[in-house]
Parts: structure tokens; C-alpha cells; sequence
């Protein structure tokens, strides 16, 4: 297997607004929901996009959930014109007819099964999931390597993962534990026994992204992805590392899609065509994530993740079945967990 994945960081994220109201934008501007610049280094993105296509989008800290129900909520009268999310979440999308189908140039290049053939959403890059673990904030307590070690009475408090029932990652997270433990799309038990017992252990839920809390030791184990995990590891000060799980994990997609009847629809293709191209594709590459138009990178660069024999454990699932098991899952997590 050879390695596919990205290099080295372009800049600083910059921080995110606490609020989840997108910040007011000019008759000029396109708007983007969940752009969060300390996620995915959307904050080299949100530049580029400026610099390169003269188009300025405010920062938006929502989540993938977050992104749907606003869009929903706003039906009759878009406010955004681009939006980002989890790959379950952009399927929802499209079956709700929030979207416009809409190919930017490299659509043709992302591989099938990772893109609507309408285009009502495709995928931009990849992440896999896993464990960020700042060392220093263990207390002395070993790195966990496998799911089943964040139950044990050493890491009490310790385990941070993201609302399930609310955003994608937390979400991807559940259906990786839950393979780990014997199940599948059309059975969450296991999921829900390991989340059971992961709660006696006192565990962080936050519904957003929570990159700045782990690099605080706040949250000292977090499932997260992979890209996140590097960024900390080669971009702060401190000791971090990506752990994938023994048991296995999943590799995810992230997606975009045109809003339908988006105030800036001209504009909101032009961002979704800068993402595509070779230039924006580098940018994620830059992030530390694996592009949608893949490149293979050299071998000194490749050196700074995980070995292949390691990523060998990350599976591709059935996204469109993820998606239908989502709902499902989210309530009985609500109603037998939270």
C-alpha cells in the first residue's frame, strides 16, 4: 500500500469566533457554512480563496448537523452559497433538495462512490479516524493504542470525543468503535455497550471542533482525525500524536456542495472550482489531508505519518448506508447514553 497523504502545513489557523452565527458578510462576499479556520486549515483555504479568486468569505464555526439544519431552517431564503460537511451529511443535502447540482472543474477526477453523479455534493479531501493524544497532558499514563484501553481507570476524564448524535466526526467516530467491536451499519449494539462503558469513565462531549482544547491538555484523548492529530504533532509547541486504533478505523470523506438559490451562485462556483483545481487541491495536501484528486507524494514526506501497514486498518465503508444509519443512531445514543 502505498502512501498517499499530505505534507506540510501553509500556515497558522487563525482563531475561530465562539459563536455559531455566520459574521455578517458584504454584497460582495460569498458565505460559506462550516469554515472553521482551525479545522482542517480552512484559514490557508479561506486566504487562498481570497488571494487567488478575489472572493472574501467570513469565518463559520458551525458543524456538519449544525450546516444542515441551517439550511433547512432556511429553505425559502438561502443565506449561504457554498457548504461544507461530512459525506453523510452532504447525502442529506442532496435528498433534501437544498443543493444545486453543480461539477467544478476536476469533477470528473474524484473516484466514484465519493461524489453525487448530479453533483449535488462531492468529495474535496479525506481524513481517518483516530486518536489525538497530547502526551504531556496523560499525567504519566501510557499513549492508549486501542479503543478498548480508553475504558480502562487510568484514562477517567481523560477521553474526549464530539457530540454523535450532532456532528460528523463525532458521528464517523461511533461507526468506527462500533466496527471495532463486531458491528456494522445495520447494528449499532456494539457502539452503544462501548459508549455505555466509556461513560463511566467521566468522558468531554462537546458538539464542535475541539483542536484548541486538546493542544491546551484540556482534552487530553480525542477522537479526531488524523490531519488534525499531524498539525499538533509538526505545528505546536508540545508532545502530540496520531494513535490508530488496534482494533481498526474508517476512513472518511469530507464533501461541498452548492447551495440552491445561494444569494452569490456565480461566486459560490467559482470557490467550489478554486477547491478543485490543482492549486486548492495542494492547499489540503498542505493540511495534512489526503486530496479528493489524489497525489502521491515523495517518500520523505510520506515519513511523517503513520506506516502503511497501519493505515491498512482504516476501511472505506458504504457512505449512502452510513448516512441512512445515522438518524437511528443518533437517537439511541440520546436516549441511551447522553
Amino acid at each position: 500500500m502505498k502512501h498517499i497523504l499530505p505534507a506540510v502545513l501553509l500556515a497558522t489557523a487563525l482563531a475561530a469566533p465562539a459563536s455559531l452565527v455566520t459574521t455578517p458578510a458584504s454584497a460582495a462576499d460569498a458565505v460559506c457554512y462550516n469554515c472553521p479556520p482551525q479545522w482542517a486549515d480552512w484559514a490557508s483555504m479561506l486566504k487562498a480563496i481570497d488571494e487567488n479568486i478575489d472572493v472574501q468569505m467570513p469565518h463559520d464555526n458551525k458543524n456538519s448537523g449544525q450546516t444542515l439544519s441551517q439550511l433547512l431552517a432556511e429553505r425559502k431564503s438561502p443565506v449561504a452559497d457554498v457548504a461544507y460537511y461530512g459525506v453523510t451529511t452532504g447525502i442529506k443535502a442532496g435528498n433534501e433538495g437544498v443543493v444545486e447540482p453543480y461539477k467544478p472543474a476536476g469533477f470528473d477526477d474524484i473516484p466514484d462512490g465519493l461524489k453525487d453523479p448530479e453533483g449535488k455534493w462531492f468529495a474535496i479531501h479525506y481524513g481517518t479516524l483516530g486518536f489525538f493524544v497530547n502526551v504531556d497532558a496523560l499525567g504519566g499514563a501510557a499513549v492508549p493504542q486501542c479503543f478498548a484501553d480508553l475504558k480502562k481507570p487510568e484514562y477517567q476524564g481523560m477521553v474526549g470525543y464530539l457530540d454523535p448524535s450532532s456532528a460528523f466526526v463525532g458521528y464517523a467516530g461511533a461507526v468506527a468503535a462500533n466496527m471495532a467491536f463486531g458491528g456494522d451499519l445495520n447494528n449499532f449494539d456494539p457502539a452503544i455497550a462501548y459508549f455505555k462503558d466509556l461513560a463511566k469513565n467521566d468522558p468531554i462531549v462537546p458538539k464542535q471542533t475541539s483542536y484548541a482544547r486538546v493542544v491546551s491538555g484540556e482534552i487530553p484523548i480525542l477522537f479526531d482525525y488524523d490531519f488534525n492529530a499531524y498539525r499538533g504533532k509538526y505545528e505546536e509547541d508540545g508532545n502530540f500524536e496520531f494513535v490508530l486504533p488496534c482494533e481498526g478505523s474508517v476512513r472518511v470523506p469530507y464533501v461541498m456542495s452548492l447551495v440552491k438559490n445561494g444569494p452569490n451562485p456565480e461566486l459560490g462556483k467559482r470557490v467550489l472550482d478554486f477547491i478543485l483545481s490543482d492549486a486548492g487541491q495542494a492547499i489540503w495536501t498542505n493540511a495534512y489531508l489526503q486530496p479528493s484528486r489524489p497525489v502521491e507524494l515523495p517518500a520523505e514526506v510520506a515519513a511523517k505519518f503513520l506506516p502503511a501497514s497501519d493505515y491498512a486498518r482504516a476501511a472505506a465503508v458504504d457512505y449512502a448506508a452510513m448516512e441512512k444509519a445515522q438518524a437511528g443512531f443518533g437517537e439511541r445514543y440520546l436516549s441511551e447514553v447522553k
